[in-house]
């Protein structure tokens, strides 16, 4: 790892205090000290804040502060977070005797006991695999079998699933559901951690330590598992200047990312941590402009992250009966934010959005950040720590203007952020890289200026409101269908989610219908059955035969170049 000269070229506004966590690292950020070599965001971090805010240092705002549109609302203080965390540290390690390194999947909704998971898991060094909560019994059997994970915390909705394919996860020893009520076989966690003692020591972890595994879709073969580390993930944000946040401890931040998603885990847990502000969360179970909206008129939140459907749902509605008195920053990241979404939220909020480009893999590394021009259709320009390129087929780094893949520099010292490996594939770790850059499979260009454009996916992936979607893993639900003799999936056009699920269906000779309409519903109905629901093609379009090269290879960019008019 190497830290880059930070740029002190700063376009907000840094209200630092001088007794808080992320100014006690500014002697780093200078490169007068090294990177330590031992860290845990739980001991480093939380409790730190937890100490300032006991010594009467840190402003009465909570540090979370959850809220599920029934009335029912959580809040809890930095210190309250770490003894709700430390009892539930005390859960899975001496109940469910999981130890340091150990991996855990957690899927869950936008519920606190996700937070308090993902603390303790800090505290005891186990690693935690998140999970979104659309996943089908499929997707979990793979996700528990790749990663040999021994523990799962899920609730009612996915239990069922679990108890399907647990029989075939021979490395699962421990099921713990967040519950009212109680389920063979499983271990009630509201229950266990009501019992535990609040008496957790933080085992001590390294800057490398593995820390998270992220299951990401690749346009072939089954779903990869991106590992981050200690460093990655909690340590960066304290070195990366206030370059997409920029909060102070006074502040609120929402994001409505899905919990499955890194986002979550940089919008939601560190980045606002770092900084000691408030996480703010609603429950959810349905993106719907009404409940947000309504949220956001009658809570304090200063920030607003969400995916770019999530403003082009919004810009739809009358926004002149909501006053929005403390809004003042909103970000926008997971795919490209058509300019005349911006310019109709600029002029009914009289905000801008600030776009934010990262993957999985990288986190954030480009933004547009507070104070900075904002140039529609641009997600602004590197970020602090990342040295972002774009660069051809042989890793030359090209001039502005110039189309080419967008990079980032990874060697000769690889940079804190980038993800650590393609757990148990060293082949997709090595695929990744060129030369002396890890490659996104993002093309893009650069201006003069140094603010980047996203142009599209130099491979398959398709991007709906957010979600990354491989077409193998939907065409593999749909051959399965009797009427399929043939499919290939390619991403299309949308209005409200960016781009949807397309399939291209060629049907088995033995099969005959003439209603085509309801053949297409019920190939829909069978993928939202074999795969998460969020993967199914919202079209479908029947044909005599697929385009293919000369070996037989589908060209899925034929198909793709025609549903985009190009």
């Amino acid at each position: 790892w190497t830290l880059k000269p930070p740029n002190r070229t700063f376009h907000g506004h840094p209200r630092l205090l001088t007794s808080d966590v992320y100014s006690q690292y500014e002697s780093i950020r200078r490169g007068e000290q090294e990177i330590p070599k031992y860290f845990n965001f739980a001991s480093d971090v939380l409790d730190k804040w937890s100490e300032i805010e006991k010594a009467g240092k840190r402003s009465s705002n909570p540090a979370f502060w959850w809220i599920n549109g029934k009335g029912e609302e959580v809040k809890w203080s930095f210190e309250e977070l770490g003894f709700l965390s430390r009892k539930v540290a005390n859960v899975l390690t001496k109940v469910c005797g999981l130890q340091k390194g150990d991996r855990m999947i957690v899927i869950l909704p936008r519920v606190p006991e996700w937070w308090l998971v993902i603390v303790a898991c800090m505290r005891a060094g186990i690693v935690l695999i998140p999970g979104i909560s659309q996943l089908s019994a499929r997707d979990i059997l793979y996700r528990l079998q790749a990663s040999k994970a021994t523990c799962i915390i899920t609730d009612d909705t996915l239990a069922p699933a679990v108890d399907s394919v647990a029989s075939e996860c021979q490395f699962l020893k421990t099921k713990l559901i967040v519950s009212k009520g109680s389920r063979e076989g499983w271990l009630n966690f509201t229950d266990l951690h009501k019992n535990q003692l609040d008496d957790h020591s933080c085992v001590k972890t390294k800057m490398q330590d593995s820390m998270m595994i992220f299951f990401t879709s690749g346009t072939t073969g089954s779903p990869k598992m991106t590992e981050h580390s200690q460093g990655s993930l909690g340590f960066r944000p304290l070195l990366s200047e206030r370059y997409w946040l920029d909060l102070t401890p006074s502040d609120m931040i929402w994001s409505t990312a899905d919990t499955g998603w890194i986002l979550a885990s940089l919008a939601s847990v560190f980045d606002p941590w770092v900084f000691g502000s408030c996480v703010f969360i609603h429950n959810l179970p349905q993106i719907e402009s009404a409940a947000i909206l309504n949220v956001r008129k009658k809570f304090p939140i200063d920030a607003l992250v969400g995916a770019p459907t999530l403003f082009r749902m919004l810009v739809q509605n009358d926004l002149s009966n909501y006053k929005f008195m403390n809004l003042k920053h909103c970000m926008s990241g997971g795919e490209p934010l058509n300019p005349e979404v911006m310019e109709q939220w600029k002029s009914k909020t009289g905000l801008d959005i600030h776009e934010v480009y990262g993957q999985t893999e990288t986190g954030i590394i480009c933004s547009v950040f507070k104070g900075m021009k904002v140039k529609p259709g641009s997600m602004g320009k590197a970020a602090p720590l990342y040295d972002v390129q774009i660069i051809d087929k042989h890793a030359n780094i090209l001039p502005p203007g110039q189309q080419g893949e967008i990079a980032v520099r990874s060697k000769p010292i690889r940079p804190l952020g980038l993800f650590s490996e393609y757990v148990d594939n060293p082949k997709k770790t090595e695929e990744s890289e060129r030369w002396d850059f890890y490659v996104t499979g993002d093309r893009g260009t650069m201006d003069e200026d140094g603010y980047f454009q996203f142009i599209g996916r130099d491979d398959d992936i398709i991007i709906s409101s957010g979600y990354r979607i491989g077409p193998f893993e939907v065409e593999n639900a749909l051959i399965e269908h009797p009427a399929v003799a043939e499919t290939a999936v390619v991403s299309s056009p949308d209005p409200l989610r960016g781009e949807v699920v397309k399939a291209f269906v060629v049907l088995s000779p033995t099969f005959s219908s003439s209603d085509l309409e309801s053949l297409a519903y019920d190939l829909q109905e069978h993928v939202k059955k074999i795969t998460a629901p969020y993967k199914y093609p919202r079209k479908v379009e029947f044909v005599r035969e697929l385009p293919k090269t000369v070996t037989g290879k589908i060209k899925r960019n034929e198909l793709r170049n025609k549903e985009w008019g190009r």
